[in-house]
């Protein structure tokens, strides 16, 4: 589909430059939402066909990433899917992580401390150069949620492969706009719910098989089960011999509106989504007298920026005086341009 077309399915305020805190929903995704609320409402739904929209949204994210349905499970957040892969590390097992890591992709290595694993940071630039012989796992952002910065991936990567670590990815502000191959890691997360443009609580993991084995599905219930819909009483345990096993059980309205926005955007294609939204957030660099990037999330020291943003009616996150901005496929030059009218008046 063309990405002038599908721009047509959403409906912004004029302003919105935040997708980094949470994407907006394409009409179809808004439109199945209200459908099944309404159901819900009246006891009209059909609880099974809202189910069916987990596994809608399991199949695009794995084509969205390059990685087989049956390596992705679903879930709540980042950290709830990395948990079990944290828990599978044996004691002593040695972590490195970027000194400025979201915590969704740090607290869970962090946790294990208690029973030995040894937890290092390092700056980002040098984290591929930080992984040695005694490094067991590597985990950070593929792009830093505070500013933007892309990671070394393919350097950070060889440099694991090369010493026998494993690999733990965090694409939550990537996925949906950065074209990458999810297979080339051990463990992808995504939250949905950002550049993905799904509900809150919506969540994703590419799970390689030999991590896989090595993990266990604390959290099993009916869902995580080869059939979930004969599993809903007693025992054995049976359990999904792929990915499926750390499934948790899905909230249905979630996936309900991940599902069409996931579908929408495998049309558009990802590189398409790429070169647009790098293209805005460089016309806007330009704007204020900066060098041009590689991420659709720029951050940038203006005096006085909150509060001439928020004259404008501008929405971006403002930390310490630093504007972070975020260009998605629904920006328009029209909203850079009203960034930058407030931000250099």
């Amino acid at each position: 589909m063309e990405l002038e077309l599908a721009q047509k399915m959403w409906q912004p305020h004029p302003g919105w430059l935040n997708t980094a805190s949470y994407g907006l929903p394409p009409d179809p995704a808004w439109e199945a939402l209200q459908e099944a609320l309404a159901g819900w409402r009246a006891g009209r739904g059909v609880w099974e066909t809202w189910s069916e929209s987990a596994d809608r949204s399991r199949a695009a994210f794995a084509r969205i990433v390059g990685v087989p349905t049956a390596d992705v499970s679903i879930g709540a957040s980042v950290s709830q899917l990395l948990a079990p892969v944290a828990a599978s590390l044996p004691a002593g097992a040695r972590v490195v992580v970027p000194e400025v890591e979201f915590t969704s992709n740090l607290f869970p290595w962090l946790v294990q401390e208690s029973r030995g694993v040894q937890v290092r940071t390092v700056p980002l630039d040098e984290l591929a150069s930080s992984i040695d012989a005694d490094t067991d796992l590597v985990a950070f952002s593929l792009v830093q949620s505070a500013d933007g910065a892309l990671a070394a991936y393919d350097d950070i990567v060889a440099a694991a492969r090369a010493h026998g670590a494993f690999v733990a990815v965090d694409a939550t502000q990537a996925c949906g706009w950065l074209p990458f191959d999810a297979s080339r890691a051990d463990v992808v997360a995504v939250g949905g719910y950002k550049w993905l443009m799904g509900p809150r609580g919506s969540a994703f993991a590419y799970l390689a098989p030999a991590l896989r084995d090595r993990m266990r599905p604390d959290a099993a219930g009916w869902y995580a089960a080869p059939d979930p819909h004969s599993s809903y009483y007693g025992p054995p345990l049976r359990l999904a011999d792929d990915a499926r096993r750390f499934d948790i059980s899905p909230a249905w309205f979630n996936w309900v509106g991940s599902a069409p926005a996931l579908e929408l955007l495998l049309e558009i294609g990802v590189p398409a989504v790429h070169a647009y939204d790098v293209a805005l957030a460089n016309r806007f660099l330009a704007g204020l007298g900066q060098p041009p990037g590689q991420s659709a999330i720029v951050s940038v020291e203006v005096p006085g920026a909150q509060e001439k943003l928020a004259r404008a009616g501008v929405r971006a996150a403002v930390r310490a005086g630093r504007v972070r901005a975020a260009f998605h496929l629904y920006t328009t030059e029209d909203d850079v341009n009203l960034a930058l009218n407030a931000l250099t008046s």
